[in-house]
């Protein structure tokens, strides 16, 4: 007999896929904005590569532009980013950090330090990061969960 109650338990997100209407300016204006490695492009498809994670870049745009729809993309330095929209004439749209690429895909910028968000050492060390400190309330939070590192 099948467990009709069994679920599967979500462990986190794979990828991301951003529909654009050129690739090449899309990395263009990522690139403008964030250090990343491309993982991989064909004539359809642009994969940045965000260690064990990507975000995919998809010719193709058919929506409007996002207004609640987002996705948070964790920074090591979310003030080098501000900077970067600075130079680059991109404003937040709103009090917090979130933009809209050209295609208008919604991405809030959040700050690796100061959220649960984690990424093992084996992971950062092999993305080229120097291992990342986290705020008292980002640990706090992952310690009522039980996942804060005992170091």
């Amino acid at each position: 007999m099948i467990d009709q109650t069994r679920k599967a338990r979500a462990l986190g997100i794979n990828h991301v896929v951003l529909e654009v209407d050129d690739l090449d300016k899309a990395l263009e204006f990522y690139g403008s904005i964030f250090e990343f490695t491309l993982r991989g492009k064909s004539d359809h498809n642009a994969f940045i590569d965000l260690g064990d994670q990507f975000i995919q870049l998809t010719l193709g745009r058919t929506q409007v532009p996002d207004t609640k729809r987002h996705f948070g993309f964790v920074v090591d330095d979310r003030e080098a980013v501000k900077q970067a929209m600075e130079r680059l004439g991109i404003k937040s749209i709103n009090e917090r950090t979130d933009i809209l690429d050209p295609w208008g895909n919604r991405i809030e910028i959040v700050s690796y330090d100061d959220v649960q968000f984690t990424k093992a050492d084996p992971i950062l060390k092999g993305m080229g990061v120097a291992p990342l400190k986290k705020t008292a309330s980002a640990i706090e939070e992952l310690k009522k969960k039980g996942m804060a590192s005992d170091n």
